[in-house]
């Protein structure tokens, strides 16, 4: 059997590295009435597990704020992890001072549990802990990212027009410096799903080098920060 944790040798077809067909889009709406109905089974799981007790930070997505995370850093404490949300409110996209905020949110974090801290960013959040990881890799144990697009095209997505639409710059064309498909200097796991109907999911894994670990999950973009198959493959690379 081959290591989930290891690199494919056989990556994903690059032709689902184009907007998601609208059948999957509309289908993630399915997330939503389902999240109600596994939260047995993800305490479950979370509560089988032995964490180290190492900070975890969560990221949320595109017009996403610490509220949607919340069921997932439930289910981390339960897991034996000491989880933060972002505290940075809600996600309206990437700021001229973005880097400068989460790296004080980082370092205050850091410092109330004495060691580097685990990032998981779902989405546009994977893409914020990718960066600041190359910022402050000192202060980072790790980046778990969870259908976030960091390679390919930035407008292989269904969130792309209104993103620039509040943002006022073009999704190639940031207010920061980035170059997103560079792995950052510690362990990296991209999370991605083939059921993703918001990003394309060849940006999500990336191509070979982008990341140390790509794990396939079985779930919604919505419910990455929901599903239990979502939480066992993170607490899978949190423990790895």
């Amino acid at each position: 059997m081959p290591d989930p944790m290891s690199p494919p040798s056989d990556y994903p077809a690059v032709a689902d590295a184009t907007i998601p067909p609208l059948g999957r889009f509309l289908a993630e709406g399915s997330a939503l009435v389902t999240w109600p109905f596994t939260a047995r089974t993800a305490r479950r799981i979370a509560a089988a597990r032995r964490g180290d007790g190492r900070a975890v930070m969560v990221i949320p997505g595109f017009l996403a704020g610490d509220p949607m995370t919340s069921r997932l850093r439930r289910m981390l404490r339960i897991a034996g992890y000491a989880p933060h949300g972002w505290g940075l409110g809600f996600n309206r996209g990437v700021t001229a001072d973005l880097l400068a905020r989460m790296q004080g949110r980082l370092e205050h974090v850091a410092r109330a549990d004495a060691g580097p801290i685990s990032l998981v960013g779902w989405s546009l959040g994977g893409l914020y802990a990718r960066e600041m990881a190359k910022l402050r890799p000192d202060l980072v144990d790790r980046v778990i990212t969870l259908g976030s697009p960091f390679s390919g095209d930035p407008r292989a997505n269904r969130a792309w027009r209104r993103y620039e639409a509040l943002n006022g710059h073009p999704v190639d064309r940031l207010p920061i410096p980035v170059d997103l498909p560079a792995k950052p200097p510690v362990r990296t796991f991209a999370l991605w799903s083939a059921q993703d109907g918001i990003v394309a999911p060849a940006t999500t894994h990336g191509q070979p080098g982008e990341a140390d670990h790509v794990m396939r999950v079985a779930c919604r973009h919505i419910d990455f920060v929901t599903a239990p198959a979502a939480l066992a493959a993170i607490l899978d690379a949190l423990e790895a």
